[in-house]
């Protein structure tokens, strides 16, 4: 059996019981599917009722069910009807900052068991009404806030869903829309399945569509995810605590930030992961980005079939030193394998509310980017069947960086920086730049480029047994470049 039925096994065992429970219809509690009236008191009572009587599915029929943060307890599953909406009040002050996880959200559920959101329903947090309203209220002094460029940290604004230290999570079928912050966090739960869900998160800044934090046991299938800020992303932010154990598989994701991303923080790291069958498209930074820079790991990881689209950059792996605080990161054992991405000549996140940020200083096109550290080295890489069309065009007098040894390596490592593709700026290759980094196989790669470029398509710098099988450049007017450049570098086999 496969690590992905494997996993299957294990959750559906694991909420089968759940499953069989009594249902409840909301209504008869006294909710009020207006649009209008303030649900939070009476939905909160159903919640407590269902739970306290064996648990069961308390079921939303048609209409909007407006309410502020409620408390979503063990063996209780929220069931939306088609036509049924939770729909966020845009009254901050109807939502709390939880004591324990000192966050805000329309759900909350805390150290709760066998607990779900399921159904054809819709989840809509109105974040930006909700948002522009705290604004407000802070700038009436009824808040303090720092309102970096008059944007309230996210912890102050509503989720739709956070859920902390749960086990056993089933989350089906729903739609989740338009929160102020994230849209729904997962963090140090156990056993958590999300399974046809869909995700429009565009309403705000910081809108990522699924946030795992520090979790074992996860999968997200068959879901789609258009987010005004990373649309996968898994977070570490104990540095005893690991992210593990994990399925990502028929998903596709836009995003004004990163498809699929380890690493925002990074304190404990990442094991174990399986990625399948992913679409990304119209993303503004890296279809993949996994990061160890906060004294975590990562390793163990699979990622097999993704198609890449109009993004900014394909695959992005990085060791760095910003909050290790004593740490050694790493990243190992990663193989990323039948890949088919088109990079574009042009801003791909454009037509968002809350796009990414427009540099300030020039560079081309950059390539994919593998990038550790001298003494924290990236390990035992495969990249196999892998293509990716690049624009081309690289011109050096609207940025240049050399191959000489000088020049290569004048190139900062640069440490503590936030994890980002675009941090150096003009990367001196077109297709791939690889530096730190011991064992390094690419099999069958065939790197495009639609306009000559002044770069190499591949430039490799410290390292360390390196394995080139079947790799293809198509590049006009190259027949006698050279495209792959080596700096300080040894065991390097061409195949």
């Amino acid at each position: 059996m496969n690590k992905i039925s494997s996993l299957l096994s294990i959750l559906f065992i694991a909420l089968a019981p759940h499953i069989q429970a009594r249902d409840y219809n909301v209504d008869d509690f006294g909710a009020k599917p207006d649009g209008k009236t303030i649900n939070t008191r009476t939905l909160q009572r159903a919640i407590d009722h269902v739970s306290e009587n064996g648990g069961g599915r308390l079921v939303f029929q048609v209409g909007n069910y407006v309410t502020g943060s409620i408390y979503l307890k063990s063996n209780v599953t929220l069931h939306l009807e088609p036509g049924a909406t939770l729909l966020g009040s845009t009254n901050p002050l109807d939502y709390m900052i939880d004591p324990k996880v000192k966050w805000s959200a329309m759900i909350f559920a805390i150290n709760q068991e066998n607990i779900g959101i399921t159904g054809q329903g819709t989840i809509n947090g109105r974040g930006f009404t909700t948002a522009n309203n705290l604004v407000s209220l802070i700038h009436r002094g009824v808040f303090e806030d720092e309102l970096l460029l008059d944007r309230p940290r996210e912890w102050r604004r509503p989720e739709n869903i956070y859920f902390r230290e749960c086990v056993n999570v089933t989350v089906t079928g729903i739609t989740l829309r338009d929160p102020a912050s994230w849209n729904q966090t997962y963090d140090q739960c156990k056993n958590v399945y999300v399974d046809g869900i869909r995700v429009d998160s565009k309403a705000y800044w910081n809108n990522d569509g699924i946030d795992i934090v520090d979790c074992d046991g996860v999968i997200i299938k068959n879901s789609y995810f258009d987010a005004a800020d990373d649309v996968i992303c898994f977070k570490s932010h104990d540095a005893n605590s690991i992210c593990q154990n994990v399925v990502v598989e028929n998903c596709v994701g836009r995003s004004s930030a990163n498809g699929i991303k380890f690493g925002t923080v990074s304190r404990g790291g990442f094991r174990n992961f399986t990625i399948k069958n992913v679409t990304i498209f119209d993303t503004f930074r890296s279809a993949i980005t996994f990061a160890a820079v906060d004294g975590g790991l990562v390793e163990n990881i699979v990622v097999d079939s993704i198609r890449s689209i109009n993004t900014g950059n394909v695959i992005f792996l990085r060791i760095g030193e910003r909050w290790s605080q004593g740490k050694k990161p790493s990243m190992k054992n990663i193989r990323i394998s039948n890949v088919y991405a088109e990079v574009p000549p042009t801003k791909p996140d454009a037509g968002y509310n809350y796009e990414g940020p427009v540099e300030d200083n020039p560079r081309n096109i950059s390539p994919a980017i593998l990038f550790g550290l001298p003494d924290y080295k990236i390990e035992e890489v495969v990249l196999k069947n892998i293509e990716i069309v690049y624009p081309g065009g690289g011109n050096p007098l609207y940025a240049y960086r050399g191959t000489s040894q000088a020049e290569l390596d004048s190139i900062p490592d640069m440490r503590a920086r936030y994890p980002e593709f675009s941090q150096w700026k003009e990367l001196p290759a077109w297709g791939f730049y690889v530096r730190h980094i011991d064992g390094l196989v690419l099999d069958n790669v065939r790197l495009v480029a639609e306009k000559k470029d002044y770069r190499p398509a591949i430039v490799i710098d410290n390292v360390d047994g390196a394995t080139f099988r079947d790799v293809e450049f198509i590049e006009p007017d190259s027949e006698k470049k050279e495209q792959i450049i080596q700096n300080r570098s040894k065991n390097v086999t061409m195949q």
